[in-house]
This record gives C-alpha cells, structure tokens and sequence, in this order.
C-alpha cells in the first residue's frame, strides 16, 4: 500500500539538481494583483466610482509583491490601493481616490466623542451625574410612551375589516347603477 500522507518521489542515483537550468526572469519584472475595494471610493482622475467589493487589477514592479514601485492598475484607474489603519481598524485612502459615504464613520467619532465628555464632565460634578440620570429617565418614559401611543394605534387599525368595506362599497356602486339604468 502506498503512503498517501508521505508521497514518495523517486530520485535516480545520477541526478544532480545543479544540472537544472535556472529560471531567469527580469529585475523589473511586473505582478498582476488581484485587490477587493474595503469601501466606496471614487477616482481622482478618471472620476469612475469603485464600489466596495469591485475587483480590479493593479500592477505592482519588483520583485516582491508589496514593494514600492506600484504602477497603474489594469483598469485604468490610477487610485492607489487602501492602506490599512490598525489604529481605528479602517483603511485609509493615500492617494489617486477619495473615499465616499464617510457619514457613519464620522458619526461614531462624535458619539465617542460626546460620551468621553459626558464621562469626564461626570467625574468632576456629581452634580451633572444626577442631571444626566434624570435626563436619562425622562427620555426614557418618553420613548415608552411613544411606544404605546404606536401600539395602540396599530391595534385600532387592525380591527378595521378592509374587505367588508369594499364589500360594502361595491354593493352602493351596483346600487347606484340600478338606479341610474332605471
């Protein structure tokens, strides 16, 4: 029985690995790279819109993938891949594209903002601690009673019966007909 985990490769006594020629490619030698778009963006240049998703090719020289030198990319766009930003956990753009749709993200910001002022005001005033607690509270009832007022609206409506009505509305329209032809 053969060994499926540890394939065997048989070597001929006279083999030398010198004898095999090597492969000589160029020092500026080209690597296609296949790239998702992390996020919306939009050409500086060409004004194309890259959805997030879109694959699209981008040519990078040397002779490691990664390394500077990146030319331009297949398509014909010239925005340079997104770098990644472990600091927020994002991408950013350095050039050849502007990034679209950025409203959310600038949105947590404020709200992280807020709540870190919010915590640092209540650390230097139990004072504010108490306002902010009874805010809390009164926005809460609030958003309660908001809930109910729409539950109970949604209960008043579905006693509604629609097809009795047209029912109904069909048989004044026949009525009036009758009245009509006579």
């Amino acid at each position: 029985l053969p060994n499926l985990l540890f394939p065997q490769k048989y070597y001929p006594p006279d083999f030398d690995p010198a004898k095999i020629p090597k492969l000589k490619l160029p020092k500026d030698r080209q690597y296609v790279v296949r790239l998702m778009a992390p996020f919306n963006m939009r050409c500086k240049t060409c004004g194309e819109y890259i959805y997030k998703g879109k694959n699209w090719g981008w040519v990078a020289l040397g002779v490691a993938v990664g390394l500077p030198g990146a030319g331009p990319p297949l398509s014909g766009r010239a925005a340079a891949p997104p770098q990644t930003d472990p600091e927020n956990t994002d991408y950013t753009m350095e050039h050849g594209a502007t990034r679209n749709f950025q409203a959310e993200k600038l949105l947590e910001e404020e709200e992280k903002r807020m709540q870190k002022e919010r915590e640092e005001e209540e650390l230097n005033n139990p004072m504010k601690v108490l306002e902010n607690r009874t805010k809390d509270s009164k926005l809460e009832m609030e958003v309660l009673e908001n809930l109910q007022e729409l539950k109970e609206l949604n209960q008043r409506q579905a006693n509604v019966d629609f097809e009795a009505m047209l029912k109904q509305y069909k048989e004044l329209e026949e009525e009036q007909r009758r009245k009509e032809q006579e």
